[in-house]
């Protein structure tokens, strides 16, 4: 765990620095975090209406919102939230916002107690004889662990229509390829224009979302 402080108020955040508790977000901590993501300028009207549509979409449904949904919901186009957050959607919007997909389970009503998803003991998933660490949120542990099978039999889990295609091997393919070379994770607006896909049909591919689906087949996660 680790510490933010800003304006004689102290955040506690986890090891990525996404606030632990969505419950202890003010507009001072958005406000503060912003010049830390690449944000110099403050944060505008527009960067407002995403953040306070992802809290509220969070205390509606329990979850962090997709990009998708997002997009969907303020009517910005991918190209538009990248321009507001430079730093991606999860780790700029979505951490603005106090919010991350890591705590599904929170519940939806200020001032109620959140599940304690950080600090499990690491599950095991088992497929055909071999057997994959995962995390909490089950995603592989060790990047190296991944194959091919993997990703078809969590695809069958995340129920994906009709399997994967040569789309989604392409978009595998490029975020292994990636992180293999630079030790990171892309954001969706990058995985988005390098391969020339747009946010619309991404969504299409993988339903659960960029991190929840395309990252998580990928054998990848955002620590």
């Amino acid at each position: 765990m680790q510490v933010f402080s800003f304006k004689n108020r102290i955040y506690n955040l986890d090891e990525s620095g996404f606030l632990i508790n969505p419950n202890e977000w003010d507009e001072d901590f958005s406000i503060g975090m912003a010049p830390k993501l690449g944000i110099t300028n403050g944060l505008s009207a527009a960067h407002w209406s995403v953040i306070l549509f992802i809290r509220e979409s969070f205390h509606q449904t329990g979850k962090c919102p997709r990009v998708f949904e997002t997009c969907k919901g303020t009517e910005f186009k991918s190209k538009e939230l990248m321009y507001l957050f430079p730093s991606g959607y999860l780790r700029g919007a979505c951490l603005l916002s106090g919010i991350t997909y890591k705590n599904p389970m929170i519940k939806s009503h200020l001032g109620e107690s959140v599940h304690k998803l950080f600090g499990r003991k690491k599950d095991k998933i088992k497929f055909e004889e071999k057997i994959y660490q995962i995390d909490q949120n089950g995603f592989l542990v060790n990047f190296s662990e991944w194959d091919k099978q993997y990703a078809i039999n969590k695809a069958m889990e995340m129920k994906i229509p009709g399997g994967l295609t040569d789309k989604h091997w392409q978009i595998i393919n490029y975020l292994r390829d990636k992180y293999q070379a630079e030790k990171f994770v892309p954001t969706v607006f990058q995985c988005c224009a390098h391969n020339n896909i747009e946010m619309d049909d991404l969504a299409v591919l993988f339903p659960d979302g960029y991190q929840r689906g395309a990252v998580k087949l990928s054998g990848l996660r955002v620590i």
